[in-house]
């Protein structure tokens, strides 16, 4: 059943019911080139008051998909009550790694601004992803002051064209823990032209101010990592250096090693994965 609403929130939007969860569709948290950045939110009949969010990205490519079709892979949090958001930013291959970061920055700000409108508490928020996914849910959990990316200077029509986000680049933007899945950390060695992530193509002096690794310090929320041990595009050596640097820090944190995992986990692999991904949240969201 779908119907259409007024929200509070200056929006209007779907609300879908499927089995016992509810689909809030299409949140708008900000606009880039005449286009409109949304995330939807999953919210279970037995929500428990806290909310993850997911990075949908992949090679920092934003793919949409219907959100019903998302259910099964969020199955797991919603079972245990969480609310999940996932998050669209613009996608290569027009826009590049320092515009995902601001665009994801900026969602979150939206969402805590609204929590209330979704039912979760502020200080009760994680995030996750995988691959570009955990790039970003790691540079969120650890730069949660990061400014908008966009043109600046003199030229009236590049700044019209920046991102115009509908929360202050000054809120909030923190979160309580973050889970990343096969990371890349430092951007500094590959940032430059890619025929394979796009995404990557750009101005190598902004790399630094995207490498999760050069932001740790002892205030970072818990982490935890998840790595296979046989993936050959994202080395393991990229959580094994992060999580040094957050030993180092005094920052909590753990990291799961899957046995024989490549870039992406299926079977077996992808359960040991969900369920750590899920424990960690309960273990520091929940009050």
């Amino acid at each position: 059943m779908v119907r259409l609403i007024a929200a509070t929130l200056l929006f209007v939007y779907s609300l879908t019911s499927a089995a016992d969860t509810s689909i809030t569709k299409d949140v708008i948290y900000g606009h880039k080139d005449g286009m409109a950045l949304t995330y939807d939110v999953f919210g279970p009949e037995n929500a428990n008051g806290a909310g993850v969010v997911f990075m949908v990205s992949g090679g920092w490519f934003s793919i949409w998909q219907p959100a019903e079709n998302r259910l099964p892979f969020f199955s797991r949090l919603l079972d245990a009550g969480f609310t999940v958001f996932a998050v669209h930013h613009g996608s290569a291959p027009r826009f590049k790694v320092p515009d995902a970061v601001s665009d994801v920055r900026a969602a979150v700000r939206h969402i805590k601004e609204n929590a209330a409108n979704h039912g979760v508490a502020q200080d009760q928020l994680g995030v996750y992803g995988g691959s570009a996914g955990g790039h970003l849910s790691l540079m969120l959990g650890l730069n949660a002051e990061g400014q908008p990316a966009g043109p600046t200077g003199s030229n009236p029509r590049a700044r019209a064209a920046a991102p115009q986000y509908l929360s202050a680049s000054d809120a909030d933007a923190s979160l309580a823990a973050v889970v990343a899945y096969f990371p890349p950390v430092d951007l500094r060695p590959v940032a430059g032209p890619n025929d394979r992530f796009p995404a990557l193509d750009f101005d190598k002096d902004l790399a630094a101010a995207i490498s999760p690794i050069l932001y740790v310090d002892r205030s970072d929320p818990p982490t935890k990592l998840i790595h296979g041990d046989a993936d050959e595009l994202v080395p393991l050596s990229n959580s094994t250096s992060i999580k040094t640097e957050l030993d180092n820090a005094g920052v909590v944190n753990d990291l799961l090693v899957i046995k024989g995992g490549g870039h992406g986990f299926t079977g077996a692999d992808n359960e040991t994965a969900g369920t750590a991904m899920v424990a960690w949240f309960q273990d520091h969201l929940l009050r």
